[in-house]
């Protein structure tokens, strides 16, 4: 999921650097950081949910 935020935060920034306005003193810059911010986050498992599957013992192997 911020992946796909950072990904929007990005179009965001390209949009208003090529187009050089600003947000209330928010320049393209600062989208491109708030973008990188997010990604990092993603890479580093924030807001990622842990996936159990079967029940505690499952990670035993059986034969």
């Amino acid at each position: 999921m911020l992946a796909i935020a950072a990904a929007v935060v990005f179009g965001l920034g390209l949009l208003l650097d090529l187009i050089n306005t600003r947000i209330g003193g928010i320049t393209g810059t600062t989208f491109i950081l708030g973008g990188l911010l997010l990604l990092a986050l993603h890479q580093a498992g924030v807001g990622t949910a842990g996936v159990r599957t079967g029940t505690g013992g499952s990670w035993r192997r059986r034969r």
